[in-house]
């Protein structure tokens, strides 16, 4: 039996392949391509049928942020022309939210720069949460805040939040080539922290940094034995004012391998296309669907995605169709220890995310014009890259209009 034999053989049982196979996948040809993606699509096939899940961002407080994560357009000294604001007020983001869910989302991700939040940061989401809720109690939602203290996450349940993100984005062996001011167990520990609560955890990566293979493989794992209940797969927008604005490493073809690793990886899990989605993928993005069974719908945290209708049609004409509200994303099995879960690590009874390091996409689709490209630079040489669109950047468009 050879390696997609056994890869598919394992997904379709729930069970997850060695080291080595997960690294074979990386290494597959561009030949080789449309087998792999059949043999991840028939495991995604048998735990999530044709359903793709709708996430939508509130970006509820933009730039300033004091970390200096180097993929981040938010980061300490950042010269990238973002949209800067402090915290929304709760009307403005359920105004937001209303948005998201008319296309068709699900769940709204709330998030927020900086590196984790206060007490009267908790307070803030708590009573943004209930402004959402009032106007659809069976909506998802998603905080990302950065670290938590102790009892935040307990808080956050408490108010009605059904699921925590924050992500590993690569390996231990890395995390410290890319992110000076918190380590790769801060974020371990805050993963573990909204899990015990009972919260959902979402935790997921970002490729195209540099990194190798085996680091892939390394933050996969490690997500998969940290229970994330969803992995966002983030593509790097190379921003530029960021350190790792000439980072164009990804190709379509590779990306699509990278997802059917993590897909392998986590048969039974929800497997998400974060940011980066239409810079890299490209055309090839229905592709994806056939790996992934979640994405964004719209705009991510300060770059504009494709239009929500456009997202709708691929996923239309792709033979795919929209996970209703009633729908359970997970399968019974996974739902039922995220039940028992929720059930026992929270003493209160409570009700239920992506680029960069959060979640993804939200708000209008305003078309800023690119930055201008110097010549004899490695972007000029890239023709068939897609520009990065800055969201709202020099416009008089409103935070999440």
């Amino acid at each position: 039996m050879d390696l997609l034999d056994t890869l598919t053989a394992k997904g379709l049982r729930g069970e997850v392949p060695t080291r080595e196979e997960a690294l074979a996948v990386l290494a597959t040809t561009d030949d080789e391509l449309l087998d792999v993606v059949a043999a991840a699509g028939k495991v995604r096939r048998r735990w999530f049928g044709r359903r793709v899940k709708l996430n939508y961002l509130v970006n509820l407080k933009s730039g300033l942020c004091p970390e200096d994560c180097s993929y981040c357009s938010q980061r300490l000294g950042s010269k990238a022309e973002i949209l800067k604001y402090t915290w929304l007020k709760p009307e403005q983001a359920a105004d937001a939210a209303r948005a998201g869910v008319a296309g068709g989302a699900k769940r709204v991700c709330l998030v927020a720069s900086g590196r984790g939040p206060t007490d009267r940061d908790i307070d803030r989401v708590t009573d943004t949460m209930a402004a959402i809720k009032d106007a659809d109690p069976e909506v998802e939602i998603c905080v990302c805040l950065g670290l938590l203290s102790d009892n935040q996450a307990e808080r956050l349940k408490a108010a009605g939040a059904d699921a925590y993100n924050h992500n590993l984005n690569t390996s231990e062996n890395t995390y410290g080539t890319i992110t000076k001011t918190h380590t790769y167990a801060d974020r371990v520990d805050t993963v573990q922290k909204a899990h015990g609560a009972g919260l959902s955890a979402c935790s997921g990566l970002i490729a195209g940094m540099g990194e190798s293979d085996e680091d892939l493989v390394d933050v996969v794992f490690a997500l998969r034995e940290l229970g994330s209940d969803s992995v966002p797969v983030n593509f790097l927008i190379p921003f530029e004012g960021t350190p790792l604005a000439k980072e164009w490493n990804l190709t379509p073809q590779r990306c699509l391998r990278i997802l059917a690793m993590v897909r392998f990886v986590n048969p039974d899990t929800e497997v998400r296309i974060a940011g980066g989605r239409e810079v890299h993928l490209r055309s090839m993005q229905p592709l994806g669907l056939h790996i992934a069974n979640s994405i964004f719908l719209g705009d991510y945290l300060t770059s504009e995605g494709q239009a929500g209708q456009t997202d709708l049609d691929m996923i239309k004409d792709a033979g795919f169709e929209v996970e209703g509200a009633g729908e359970a994303t997970l399968p019974r099995h996974r739902a039922d220890v995220a039940e028992a879960a929720a059930a026992g690590s929270c003493g209160t009874a409570a009700s239920a995310c992506g680029s960069g390091g959060g979640c993804g996409p939200c708000g209008g689709h305003s078309h800023p014009e690119p930055a201008p490209v110097e010549e004899g630079t490695d972007e000029e040489l890239r023709s068939d890259l897609v520009k990065v669109r800055r969201r709202g950047a020099g416009t008089e468009l409103a935070p999440n209009a």
